[in-house]
C-alpha cells in the first residue's frame, strides 16, 4: 500500500508537471477518457517495472540465502514458483489502475483554458 501512494504521488506530480500538454491536447480535441488512459497505462507501466524489479530483487535474495544455507550444511532447496510471477504481476496492474485512477482522473477533468494558462 506504500508503494501505491508513492505511485500516485508521483503521478500527480506528473500530471501537474504536464498541465500546460494536457490543456493543449483537450483544446485541439483530446476526449477525457483520451487523457485518463494515457495516465493511467503510465501509471499501470511505472508500477509493472517496480514489480519486476523487486521480483528480481526477489528471487536474487532468495537464491542468495539458499547458497548461504547450503554452504553452512542446510538442506535447502531454491524454487521459485510461477504463482509467485504471476501474483507479482497482477498486484502491479491492479496496485497501478487503483493508485494512478485519481491522479488521471484529475488530469481528464481538467478545463483546457486553465490548463494553458498554468505557471509552475
Amino acid at each position: 500500500v506504500v508503494g501505491g501512494v508513492g505511485v500516485m504521488n508521483v503521478m500527480y506530480v506528473i500530471v501537474n508537471e504536464r498541465t500546460p500538454e494536457i490543456g493543449l491536447r483537450k483544446a485541439v480535441g483530446a476526449k477525457n477518457n483520451d487523457i485518463m488512459l494515457q495516465f493511467l497505462v503510465e501509471s499501470v507501466l511505472i508500477t509493472l517495472v517496480a514489480g519486476v524489479v523487486g521480483t528480481i530483487i526477489g528471487v536474487l535474495i532468495s537464491w542468495g540465502v539458499a547458497v548461504g544455507a547450503t554452504s553452512a550444511g542446510f538442506s535447502w532447496n531454491f524454487a521459485v514458483p510461477i504463482e509467485a510471477f504471476v501474483t507479482a504481476f497482477l498486484f502491479s496492474v491492479v496496485f497501478g489502475i487503483v493508485f494512478g485512477l485519481y491522479p488521471a482522473r484529475k488530469a481528464a477533468l481538467m478545463n483546457p483554458i486553465e490548463a494553458l494558462q498554468h505557471n509552475e
